[in-house]
């Protein structure tokens, strides 16, 4: 409702000002006041004219307004101050265009052959050892993102790339061989064990890794270089394939990717394919993209300076001819022939957005209730679905990652590909760590020092962290305590689904509620608080809502359709004479029911915040939306005895409200990958 009356406000200032001005302006400022009483809507489009029009501000809102004259869906305008323009909606108007939210939802997902197809990559963690807590808000960012992507129309696929190749991998498997003295077979065995005991490898693998990364520091100093070397020489060997170094590789990488899936899986978070670098190695990828970055110019081959012997990319704005000297130049080849992060990206860029010319092969790896999820292989089998060749990128790597994102959209505009890199987003996010509190609770000793400090960063390599299921375990066993004794009467199962349906949407809601540019402390309290800004909180508002309904013995839906026969007309003259387009306007009407109008324009504005989410890729708006949401309803709740009202049509007009809040709540949660439990 809201962004609709906004689009036709805006156009409708558009053309006064053209007529009145001659102006054409493309982008109306609005914004929403800080109080109801002074409308819904304003502008102070007067002051930014008044330098080019020579006019007191004050004189052009009063012009405007007179050039405005009435617009549908609104009461009036307003000059307030030294030139704003406040606009007040006609609130039965809005209230009709509230319910009408679903039926504007539908023709939204009918238009989605305009829509570009989108490529969403997330969670992309490293198949070494389990998930951790930081992974988290990156699968979760990702996920919801995705989510409001489709609910705009967008086809999305969604990819998780797996560095089975890298130097993570690479320490494991030196773990396993040179600490361990394991065979491929021997891991065949561990993994067979492990299986039979109910262990799990991504758990091992974290304490190995650790294990590992203190090795390389420990003895002589000669030892440390020999290891050094060691750990060199196995990464090569892994990215050369073909020998029992990278077949322990990819038994491990394989069977902890498996259990990176089942941990997401229980979030809610699903993947439509998975592209491996092995298959970017051995598919030549980065041979077919260093053909096309030397033809475009973008790589040029260095023969003095600290960069003699390495293909390396312009700085912006230089061609090879103009800067040929450039040591600040990005290194793409190093001059030992290897390839560099940055090279191999842009390559599986370019195969993301359709300009490589190669794919990869494809095969189904794991199966999801509806579909199944794809991997990358040399050799694929047919038919499979298509991926790849997408119109619009959306990369969920962590701020540290800023200048690599940076350098492949360079390359891309470089090579020509200026709408691709227009359309290719760094979904940039900053790190997760724990309140000391927090740290205790999960086990760990926090020095004195250390407990009166915000937060306390964690460390894979130094084993210092909190594994994904670990944390989500907790967070469902703390939730049970609390289900438990509020739900006395339901069954084992009941009670462990709600336990577990709070504590995802509370671990769910606590990521997405900070800004992406947010350092994250975690808390169990406040994550798990029915108090304040949290995910139980919106959830307890879904679950107060259903109980007015079956104390009610009526049902949301019945009260929506009895409300929409009342506006059409079906019972207007059997109350008091007047029509249903003015009870409406009197139920609003008065200080006293400014709360129920609060509600009623609260929920009308999803279109806007999805809009919002969407412009700015942050996904925290709408989990504000979210908890305003319920804070309206919780204070119309408190105000107004709904079962108990005398008056037939407002009685009808309130669970009318609370259904409509209950619709936009439950529709805010799912975007945000959240159940709406029946009980709490």
């Amino acid at each position: 409702m809201y962004l609709a009356l906004q689009k036709r406000l805006t156009g409708r200032i558009r053309t006064a000002l053209e007529a009145k001005y001659g102006l054409q302006l493309n982008n109306i400022p609005l914004e929403i006041p800080p109080d109801l009483s002074l409308g819904e809507m304003a502008t102070p489009i007067a002051f930014e004219l008044a330098r080019k029009l020579r006019k007191a501000p004050k004189m052009i809102a009063q012009e405007i307004v007179a050039g405005i004259g009435q617009v549908e869906g609104f009461a009036g305008f307003e000059v307030a101050g030294a030139g704003y323009i406040n606009a007040r909606l006609n609130r039965a108007a809005a209230v009709r265009l509230t319910m009408e939210s679903a039926v504007n939802a539908q023709l939204a997902r009918e238009s989605a052959a305009t829509r570009p197809h989108a490529l969403v990559e997330h969670t992309s963690i490293n198949p070494n050892k389990a998930a951790h807590i930081g992974h988290l808000r990156n699968a979760i960012l990702g996920d919801t993102f995705v989510r409001l992507l489709r609910a705009a129309g967008y086809k999305v696929d969604v990819q998780n790339y797996i560095d089975n190749t890298g130097v993570q991998v690479a320490d494991v498997v030196v773990g396993l061989r040179h600490l361990q003295g394991k065979t491929p077979e021997g891991v065949r065995a561990l993994l067979d064990e492990l299986s039979r005991s109910g262990q799990r490898i991504d758990y091992y693998c974290w304490d190995l890794y650790a294990r590992t990364s203190q090795w390389y520091e420990q003895g002589t100093a000669e030892e440390k270089e020999a290891r050094k070397q060691l750990r060199l020489s196995t990464l090569h060997e892994i990215e050369r394939g073909g020998n029992e170094t990278a077949a322990i590789a990819d038994l491990i990488s394989t069977a902890v990717l498996r259990r990176h899936l089942e941990t997401m899986l229980r979030l809610g978070i699903e993947y439509d394919f998975l592209p491996r670098e092995s298959e970017i190695l051995h598919l030549k990828f980065w041979e077919a993209a260093f053909e096309l970055l030397k033809q475009s110019g973008v790589l040029y081959f260095e023969s003095e300076g600290k960069n003699k012997g390495c293909w390396v990319m312009a700085r912006p704005g230089a061609t090879a001819a103009e800067d040929e000297t450039d040591e600040d130049a990005k290194v793409i080849v190093r001059s030992n022939g290897t390839v560099t992060y940055v090279g191999k990206d842009i390559a599986y860029h370019l195969w993301k957005f359709g300009l490589l010319g190669r794919d990869f092969g494809y095969k189904p790896f794991f199966d999801y209730a509806d579909r199944e999820c794809w991997i990358s292989t040399e050799q694929g089998i047919e038919p499979h679905p298509h991926f790849g060749g997408a119109q619009a990128i959306y990369n969920v790597i962590d701020s540290r990652q800023s200048d690599p994102q940076a350098n492949v959209i360079q390359a891309l505009r470089g090579m020509g590909h200026t709408a691709e890199a227009d359309h290719y987003t760094h979904f940039s996010y900053e790190m997760v760590a724990l309140t000391p509190r927090c740290a205790m609770e999960l086990g760990y000793d926090v020095v004195e020092e250390d407990r009166g400090r915000a937060y306390i960063e964690v460390s894979g390599r130094k084993g210092f962290g909190v594994k994904a299921d670990d944390l989500i375990d907790e967070l469902i066993r703390a939730t049970r305590r609390e289900v438990d004794a509020r739900q006395t009467g339901r069954d084992e199962g009941e009670r462990q689904k709600i336990a577990g349906q709070i504590a995802i949407g509370a671990l769910r809601y606590f990521m997405l509620k900070y800004t992406r540019n947010s350092v994250i402390a975690f808390d169990f309290k406040d994550a798990l608080s029915f108090e304040g800004e949290t995910g139980p909180y919106v959830q307890y508002a879904v679950v107060r809502i259903r109980n007015i309904f079956r104390k009610g013995n009526t049902t949301p839906e019945a009260e929506l359709a009895k409300f929409e026969a009342q506006q059409v007309g079906e019972l207007a003259g059997q109350q008091d004479g007047s029509n249903a387009t003015e009870r409406i306007a009197a139920f609003l009407a008065g200080e006293e029911n400014e709360d129920i109008w609060a509600l009623w324009l609260r929920a009308g504005r999803r279109a806007q915040v999805l809009e919002q989410c969407l412009a700015t890729s942050e996904p925290a708006y709408l989990a504000k939306h979210a908890f305003q949401l319920a804070q309206e309803f919780n204070n119309f709740y408190h105000r107004h005895h709904i079962l108990t009202e005398d008056d037939p049509a407002r009685r009808t007009f309130l669970l009318a409200t609370a259904a409509v809040a209950l619709r936009e709540l439950v529709t805010a949660l799912d975007w945000l990958g959240i159940e709406s439990p029946e009980a709490m």
